[in-house]
């Protein structure tokens, strides 16, 4: 029998019993369905953690307080100062900007609306070293800074959380810690970095933030970027040369502050988010072996129900091949029916998953060939034994069965 015409045979009889076929193919559907959504999930960490990589731009160090332990307890040692960020700008040679930040949650006030922000102190030139770009408005300016003016910049979700446009926002009078602030910039939405959202913190000059708000000079971080072509080994070490210097540590005692390059976090976060896709996808995997299971049963049953038309075909002159091909074809067929519906559904979930939870989502032509793939193999793996078991009837038995 040629092929195509053992596939107009496969396809008229899986029309035969319509209903039985979609429960046969509803485990493939749902299956294939799971690994493209879970492998989109996965893929769109992925690529998160990819442009915050690229947004980081130039090699970015972190300079954090140190910890110590008393009585099993972590312990904040001594605190970081702007001091220490102007002793790093004049004394390492490896370094070409260095931004402090001074942060701590405040109430902040857009006329009848309160929320709980975290308000940053920092340098003019933080938009430049963590990749931010303004969709309203300027950056405060150094003759803010050294004036002390009561600036602000509000990060990218504040026009959604009071339903204003960013332009209409410049200008607008914020309260914050009791005192009015003038906004005058609104930054482009950048996403979770780590724990952390930055779209909905507030900016402020470092000095504002130093002699209006805080009374100290206390910093929590210190950003620091390290110079076109100098190694960043190099950097740290001269980093902590200065530090130490300016911390009075003799010889010998431990640091009291951490040093951190930001793209080894963000590197680890990129492999765990792709060994949790894989993962997920393993894990969406075994539904689709389950369905493949419940193919092979039912093309058993398939087999015991039309054995007297088994036996009339090899009577006829139909070979095994012929048989085995035949049932063959059928249970590859209901395999690929199901991936097709399958990937249909598993691209609407992702779709949904991004629109409705916020989640980031990004859906591949090698998922889709590999869940269309995959969804073939199992229809050739499981519907083997029952093919092979129609082609090793006897004709004979076949049509003395009833």
């Amino acid at each position: 029998m040629p092929f195509w015409e053992t596939v107009r045979v496969a396809l008229a009889s899986l029309r035969g019993n319509p209903f039985r076929t979609a429960l046969t193919m509803l485990g493939v559907i749902i299956g294939v369905a799971a690994v493209i959504a879970m492998l989109a999930l996965g893929r769109g960490a992925t690529r998160a953690v990819n442009e915050q990589l690229a947004a980081l731009g130039a090699d970015t160090l972190t300079v954090t307080t140190g910890m110590r332990w008393a009585q099993g307890v972590a312990r904040e040692q001594q605190s970081l100062t702007v001091r220490d960020a102007e002793a790093l700008a004049q004394g390492a040679r490896h370094v070409t900007a260095v931004v402090p930040e001074q942060g701590g949650r405040e109430q902040l006030r857009i006329g009848a609306r309160n929320f709980s922000v975290q308000v940053i102190g920092t340098r003019p030139d933080f938009a430049t070293v963590h990749g931010y770009v303004l969709a309203a408005g300027r950056m405060f300016s150094g003759s803010d800074d050294a004036a002390r003016r009561r600036v602000a910049i509000l990060g990218g979700d504040f026009p959604e959380l009071v339903g204003m446009p960013a332009a209409a926002l410049i200008g607008a009078t914020v309260v914050i810690k009791n005192l009015p602030f003038q906004v005058v910039g609104v930054y482009q939405r950048k996403g979770a970095v780590g724990f952390g959202n930055p779209d909905d913190d507030a900016y402020i000059p470092l000095g504002t933030s130093q002699y209006r708000l805080r009374g100290n000079d206390e910093v929590q971080t210190i950003s620091v970027v390290v110079a076109r072509g100098s190694a960043l080994a190099q950097a740290m070490v001269e980093i902590e040369r200065v530090l130490r210097r300016e911390h009075a540590l003799l010889p010998g005692r431990d640091n009291d502050f951490t040093i951190l390059d930001r793209r080894q976090f963000l590197a680890t976060q990129q492999e765990t988010a792709q060994i949790l896709s894989f993962l997920l996808a393993g894990i969406a995997a075994v539904s689709l072996v389950v369905g493949g299971i419940g193919i092979m049963n039912i093309m058993l049953v398939t087999v015991t129900e039309r054995t007297r038309e088994i036996g009339i075909r090899k009577a006829v002159g139909a070979t095994r091949g012929n048989v085995l091909r035949q049932f063959l074809i059928e249970s590859v067929i209901m395999c690929l029916i199901g991936g097709a519906v399958g990937i249909g559904l598993g691209v609407g979930t992702a779709a949904l998953l991004a629109q409705v939870a916020g989640w980031q989502t990004a859906v591949t032509v090698e998922s889709l060939a590999l869940a269309f793939g995959f969804s073939a193999a199992v229809g050739l793996v499981f519907g083997l034994w029952p093919a092979r078991r129609a082609a090793r009837l006897d004709p004979v038995e076949a049509l003395r069965h009833e």
